[in-house]
């Protein structure tokens, strides 16, 4: 007994007591970390969810058919505020794609960030030039998103973020091992995807749209060539000739019984031979070019701009930061009012002019251009809308009801633009130019399809205080916090002593 009362003794006592206190803080550690990486447990309880992607989302993740690579080059220390906050917003959405996917290495997303000034060698390899983007790599396919189309904007402040839509779309458009495919049609003077002349050169747009995984083509139907059955859509960009009866029967059938999609943009002052299938489709088009007397309606160039867009897919971007498009000669088109009124071909106005512009028709004649009543156009007939503007742009799309079933399939759909140069490459530099003829094959294609997930609203807090308000929290800070402190430790010195 006394060996264990020596001092010894003890001292071996507290040394085994400090070892197995230490073992077993070790153990705890090790354990909760064992749990948290391998049966860890997450609860968002953020009011908008924040940090959860939705069921849908999580559901395509799970049969993902190959991993995605996700680049993002947005910069956190931007001198631009709104590139600082679409960082965190979108580094927070991207941290979830991660963990969602990690534990399956072939279906795993993984992100990037990338410094495309500091890191330029890298941003070469992976064919990145430009910042405050995100590029989804998957193989050889690529799509890129940019800001615009992770933020609903309204009269240029945002108002929701839908990053979760666009990063999902891309995700499932990367990783689909098909390309959609696009035909520019050729052969009749049409501007060329393979042409870098500035004024009739359309090769900006062809990198864009193989930068958002399209595959590009080009096909003249005046060689007697078919319509290719993987044709996800067709492109004709201002015509200098017409088009032969049998080359509008095969486009007709193309968009009618195969359900095709198509885009013309047309040229003023030019036969075009598409007359009858655009009447088919609703759409009138008119021999004129428009003129705009407005200040800030035409430039010193004899640009137009246009500034009034309708609600729809294609414009909403453009309604929703208020871009206004800039565009050459163009010529009026509208939808046909004696066009048969019934439910499966819808007929819709999204890009018009103010209401000071008219379509000249005599413009071959008249070198000082000057409306005249009763000969050049306006729009001013009852039941045409918007009621004295003049259409740019107008889509038509056909809905079938099948009968026997309780849902409609949706049937072929045309895009026409008034103007030719729209998306040559001097105009497609322009955000609004690009915008809109991308969210017009988007549309086409329907790349436009919104998943079943809620956008998130972007919640704003404000703190306003009175004058009188600041002057007692500064007084509160300098003396009732230290005060409290001081009669605190008074009250304590005070009941030691008794």
């Amino acid at each position: 007994m006394a060996s264990l009362d020596s001092f010894r003794t003890a001292r071996w006592l507290r040394t085994l007591n400090l070892v197995l206190q230490a073992i077993l803080f070790l153990t705890l550690f090790g354990g909760l970390n064992y749990l948290a990486r391998f049966h860890p447990w997450r609860f968002d309880l953020t009011s908008q969810h924040r940090y959860s992607l939705s069921p849908e989302t999580l559901a395509y993740l799970r049969t993902l058919p190959s991993p995605v690579r996700i680049v993002v080059t947005l910069n956190p220390n931007s001198e631009n505020v709104e590139v600082q906050q679409a960082f965190r917003d979108v580094s927070a959405l991207l941290r979830e794609y991660t963990y969602a996917t990690e534990s399956d290495p072939n279906r795993r997303v993984t992100v990037e960030y990338l410094d495309v000034y500091q890191r330029r060698r890298d941003a070469d390899q992976l064919g990145i030039d430009q910042p405050d983007s995100i590029v989804l790599l998957c193989g050889d396919r690529r799509r890129t998103v940019t800001l615009g189309e992770i933020y609903r904007m309204e009269k240029g402040v945002k108002q929701s973020f839908r990053g979760e839509q666009a990063f999902t779309a891309a995700i499932l458009d990367v990783s689909n091992p098909g390309k959609k495919k696009i035909y520019f049609l050729t052969g009749h003077g049409e501007l060329n995807p393979e042409d870098v002349d500035s004024n009739r050169g359309l090769s900006l747009l062809r990198d864009e749209l193989r930068a958002r995984n399209f595959d590009v083509d080009r096909l003249e139907l005046s060689a007697g060539n078919k319509v290719p059955s993987d044709a996800a859509l067709l492109i004709a960009v201002a015509p200098q000739g017409r088009y032969t009866p049998a080359e509008e029967e095969q486009l007709r059938q193309y968009l009618g019984p195969g359900a095709g999609r198509m885009i013309i943009l047309l040229e003023p002052a030019q036969a075009f031979g598409l007359s009858n299938l655009l009447l088919d489709w609703g759409i009138l088009v008119d021999d004129d070019v428009i003129y705009d007397t407005g200040a800030d309606n035409m430039t010193e160039d004899g640009d137009l701009i246009v500034r009034i867009f309708l609600p729809h897919p294609i414009t909403q971007t453009l309604l929703d930061r208020q871009i206004p498009l800039r565009i050459g000669q163009t010529r009026s088109i509208r939808p046909d009012p004696g066009r048969r009124v019934g439910n499966d071909l819808t007929v819709t106005t999204f890009a018009v002019t103010s209401s000071t512009a008219w379509g000249e028709v005599s413009y071959r004649f008249h070198t000082a251009p000057e409306y005249n009543a009763g000969y050049d156009i306006r729009n001013d007939k009852p039941g045409l809308e918007p009621p004295n503007h003049l259409a740019v742009g107008i889509a038509s799309e056909r809905v079938t009801a099948r009968a026997g079933l309780d849902f409609s399939v949706r049937g072929g759909r045309l895009v026409v633009f008034g103007t030719g140069d729209l998306i040559a490459n001097n105009r497609i530099v322009g955000a609004a130019n690009l915008n809109i003829i991308l969210s017009a094959v988007n549309w086409t294609v329907d790349r436009d399809t919104q998943f079943n997930i809620p956008v998130r609203q972007i919640e704003r807090f404000s703190l306003s205080l009175s004058a009188g308000d600041l002057d007692r929290l500064r007084r509160s800070l300098l003396f009732l916090l230290p005060g409290g402190a001081l009669l605190l430790g008074l009250l304590v010195y005070w009941t030691r002593r008794r």
